[in-house]
């Protein structure tokens, strides 16, 4: 009888052991659908964004005092700007940590300045601190090899002169190489970022890290009166190679480094189509990026002048609102692509992504 009750009492030890067991395993898995683990730390919730003027804000207005040219800092950070717009389920605070004309090295960590600001990775490092982040969005490799704002900058210059071959002619030449220089750079910064996080104790399904590609701000399908100084002075064959093969490209090369680097990834290169700079005519209300602008009050001070025309061709504020519509959507779902797309109902949201033809439109 013994023998009987220690052969008993293992075995209710046993299944307790059993039970206990699958609890541990079961009880964390057991999540309603689509609630994902949290971050570490008791801050606020929320959703940051690092990068260049297509997320700092740029061309939305109402830029931040300390971000419009004060101390040397042209960041153009904008209440605006699509991170705080993005709506997701448990997120209360948004941080903007995207500085206009930003290259990857000053978001990865090291000691590029970009406007008197430091390294935009070790800025996330102080602010895990205070808030639990739960999805960082990032745009940059622009202002890298490709530097795109000297593409603009030239097919401007293509306009204005008038004569031989269209910028984009010249552009060509080395594209490919300047997108295959920019590519290590960004999967850099994107490393350095998940770097941060994981010393502060992240695991990578404690948040979500997305890249984002850039939308073309202009198109060939405006009017003849709007390609001037009024508008969007560039020529035809410049506008259809930056809103075709050029913008297609480099959402390619994005591509590749997002997968690199364990990143999502969204496509913006197709996001504008109809929305572009000057495409509305004389109605500017369906534009979603701003047209060639200068702001003349800031050519009355020489230390403002050069800035003066920073806001062409960037989102205004409906494209930020767009843009934001569309991440949200992305966030939401555990797909590791997507592409944003205009819908029947005139926004902007999360399609499957497919790749944009390199040659068209």
């Amino acid at each position: 009888m013994s023998r009987f009750r220690w052969w008993l009492g293992g075995l209710a030890l046993a299944g307790v052991v059993l039970i206990v067991a699958v609890l541990v395993v079961v009880l964390p898995t057991e999540r309603e659908p689509g609630e994902r683990p949290g971050p570490p730390g008791t801050g606020p919730l929320t959703v940051v964004s690092m990068g260049d003027s297509t997320l700092s804000g740029e061309g939305a207005g109402d830029y931040t005092a300390g971000t419009d040219g004060a101390g040397g800092n042209w960041c153009h950070r904008s209440p605006h700007a699509m991170v705080h717009q993005v709506e997701l389920a448990g997120i209360t605070e948004s941080v903007n940590l995207a500085c206009s004309g930003a290259p990857s090295a000053q978001v990865a960590l090291g000691e590029i300045v970009q406007y008197t600001e430091p390294s935009q990775a070790a800025q996330l490092r102080e602010l895990l601190d205070t808030h639990r982040v739960a999805a960082v969005v990032v745009a940059l490799g622009a202002n890298d090899e490709p530097q795109f704002s000297r593409l603009i900058s030239e097919c401007f210059t293509s306009w204005f002169l008038d004569r031989g071959a269209p910028c984009s002619e010249q552009i060509k030449a080395d594209w490919p190489s300047r997108l295959e220089a920019m590519r290590p750079k960004v999967v850099r910064a994107l490393t350095d970022v998940r770097s941060v996080l994981s010393e502060a104790g992240y695991s990578d399904d404690d948040y979500e890290l997305v890249l984002q590609s850039y939308a073309s701000p202009i198109g060939p399908g405006i009017p003849e009166s709007l390609r001037n100084l009024d508008g969007c002075p560039f020529r035809t064959e410049d506008l259809s190679w930056v809103a075709g093969t050029g913008s297609a490209s480099l959402s390619a090369a994005l591509r590749r480094a997002a997968a690199e680097a364990g990143a999502r990834f969204l496509d913006l290169s197709r996001s504008a189509r109809g929305h572009e700079a000057c495409s509305g005519g004389d109605n500017t209300e369906s534009e979603w990026f701003t047209r060639f602008t200068v702001r003349w009050d800031d050519l009355e001070a020489a230390e403002r002048a050069s800035h003066a025309l920073q806001e062409s061709f960037h989102p205004n504020a409906r494209g930020h609102a767009q843009l934001a519509g569309c991440v949200s959507e992305f966030l939401a779902t555990e797909d590791r692509e997507a592409a944003c797309l205009e819908g029947a109902d005139g926004n902007l949201h999360a399609a499957p992504s497919v790749p944009a033809a390199a040659g068209g439109r």
